[in-house]
């Protein structure tokens, strides 16, 4: 749509408040509405003032005023509110030189789109992230200079078995790591997946499935349908507000942590992509795995930086509670076709060059898409310019393996400082095309260390007082 259709379609559907929202640096969307009264076809053109200094990562407070400029592309009638309310997604922009906003994530995945352009190597990169959640039924938290704790429950955990509940425990909750798959009553959250995907479907998301994962306590995903890079990065945004929503609708919560359990499978996100020129893809050939070379190069680009991207795949000190060994969590950075233990697995559920992608399985879903994407298509890309090698196959359970086996091959970072620093020492291919700059990626890096990183250090960890309370 564009701005008059955008328009024509609020008329419409009666709207009477208009939605403004965009992405902040780590990752959360933000918003404000208007009055329709207030929205015309100047808006696309002039925006909405707001307060940038207030955004996480963003302006200093003497250079606050920003603008939201709405794109019509990306309007939907939002699902939730009692009153009908048009959603928009913005690009933010300076409003003295009228420039797009270096900081704004979305500003850098459409640089990432327009610089796969210019290399001629492709004019679309697909995405098509696997993003699990955990829903719970009661989360409590809180931190402070006299305590600190966390308090997670789910009627399906493991650990309630025994719970008297109200009188009367039906069991049915299913073991630890044996949550794939199991019918109901075993899998007790198909109705509000279900409510989930309806409402992901009726905001214009294309579903391909949804299932229990791994973990006991409410483990789920939902498989969007790939599409181009920017747009899939509004609709996992869009995804998880509406998982948010469906489930505090249902008296549940939802989270995108990444290790909130202890001693079960965290959520990950494993992300397919590829490259496509002219509508035809570029991934299928004759070579490992049914390859093409662009295939194995643009692969070898992701594994050569996967260390340094980590910062921004997988962006969270909880990040690295997932990945440990034993926990499908890919550490070692190897290829493989249908292993789950490779960090880029290639899958063979289709002969169809159209279906020949990489799936690569590290990222997870507290990460900005934004700049996830953006990251790897960049070190695929550079792979592809130096024609990288991703280095011979590994179709073993990596896992099994032994130490001298294991020798020689990389593994992904082990704390989230580490990926920063290795994100300091490797990052010319992001700065290609000017799609990510210096200023963004080290205010990342800081914003990265001060508010997460040493916040977390600093305090004790509640399990420190069952190991040295006695000492």
């Amino acid at each position: 749509m564009n701005a008059k259709e955008v328009l024509e379609f609020a008329k419409k559907n009666n709207v009477k408040i208009v939605d403004l929202r965009f992405t902040d640096f780590p990752g959360q969307w933000q918003h404000c509405s208007y009055p329709i009264s207030e929205v015309d076809e100047g808006t696309f053109e002039d925006g909405m003032g707001f307060d940038g200094s207030s955004i996480r990562g963003w302006q200093a407070i003497n250079e606050s005023d920003m603008l939201m400029i709405p794109d019509p592309e990306t309007a939907f009638i939002d699902p939730f509110f009692d009153h009908p309310t048009l959603v928009m997604i913005c690009n933010i922009e300076d409003p003295i030189t009228r420039q797009p906003y270096s900081r704004d994530p979305r500003w850098i995945a459409r640089k990432a789109e327009t610089y796969l352009k210019s290399t001629g190597f492709g004019d679309t990169a697909y995405f098509g992230p696997e993003a699990e959640f955990f829903i719970f039924n009661d989360a409590r938290f809180s931190s402070g200079p006299d305590h600190g704790f966390y308090s997670i429950n789910s009627d399906e955990g493991a650990w309630n078995t025994g719970r008297d509940e109200s009188g009367k425990n039906l069991a049915y909750k299913p073991r630890h790591k044996e949550g794939y798959f199991p019918v109901p009553p075993i899998d007790s959250l198909q109705n509000v997946r279900s409510e989930m995907v309806l409402t992901m479907e009726k905001i214009g998301i294309q579903i391909e499935a949804h299932h229990h994962e791994v973990a006991t306590a409410g483990q789920a995903e939902i498989d969007m349908r790939f599409t181009s890079l920017l747009k899939m990065a509004d609709q996992l945004l869009m995804y998880k507000y509406v998982t948010k929503n469906v489930a505090k609708k249902n008296g549940l919560t939802v989270t995108f942590m990444p290790k909130p359990l202890y001693a079960d499978n965290g959520s990950g996100m494993h992300v397919h992509q590829s490259i496509w020129k002219g509508g035809k893809p570029l991934f299928a050939g004759d070579g490992y795995a049914g390859l093409s070379k662009i295939g194995l190069n643009y692969i070898g680009g992701v594994l050569k930086h996967s260390r340094a991207i980590a910062a921004i795949t997988n962006p969270t000190t909880n990040s690295y509670k997932r990945l440990v060994p034993g926990y499908e969590a890919p550490v070692n950075l190897a290829l493989s076709s249908r292993n789950r233990s490779a960090s880029c697995r290639i899958p063979m559920y289709s002969p169809s060059p159209k279906a020949k992608r990489v799936e690569v399985r590290y990222p997870d879903p507290a990460c900005n898409p934004y700049l996830a994407f953006a990251a790897m298509l960049m070190a695929g890309i550079d792979g592809i310019e130096n024609k990288i090698d991703p280095g011979p196959p590994l179709d073993k359970n990596i896992y099994a393996l032994s130490p001298e086996e294991l020798k020689g091959i990389p593994t992904m970072p082990g704390s989230l400082e580490e990926s920063l620093n290795e994100l300091e020492a490797d990052h010319e291919f992001l700065l290609k095309g000017d799609v990510f700059t210096e200023d963004v990626l080290s205010t990342w890096i800081e914003y990265k260390r001060t508010a997460e990183i040493d916040a977390v250090r600093m305090r004790p960890h509640p399990h420190e007082f069952e190991l040295y309370f006695d000492v």
